[in-house]
């Protein structure tokens, strides 16, 4: 399994916020969502496109794909509509020591 990798500090992701940290070749969304910190693949299951630049819906808690509307819930990966299928891959999220981390824990 491989370590931890530091996202942020706690404070400096705001509600609403999001950043991308890599796990060796694996880029790694990591949303605040209403105060909890949710880590998925920055990659769209239907088509390979980052999440990253998607908007993220602070109210409902998803993110939309710019490039073909799919929309995806960060707290659990689960694809909400078309034409995604597939849930996100979601990874495990700790808030230590005032830090952010997470890994690929696959």
């Amino acid at each position: 399994m491989t370590d931890w990798i530091r996202v942020a500090g706690e404070h400096e992701l705001a509600p609403g916020e999001s950043r991308v940290v890599w796990d060796g070749d694996t880029p790694i969304l990591v949303v605040n969502f209403d105060g909890r910190f949710h880590a998925v693949l920055d990659q769209c299951t239907h088509e390979d496109y980052e999440l990253s630049a998607a908007p993220f819906d602070a109210a409902t808690g998803e993110l939309t794909c710019l490039l073909h509307s799919a929309r995806f819930d960060v707290r659990t990966g689960e694809a909400r509509c078309a034409p995604a299928y597939l849930p996100l891959t979601v990874f495990p999220v700790k808030v230590e020591d005032g830090a952010i981390w997470t890994r690929d824990d696959r």
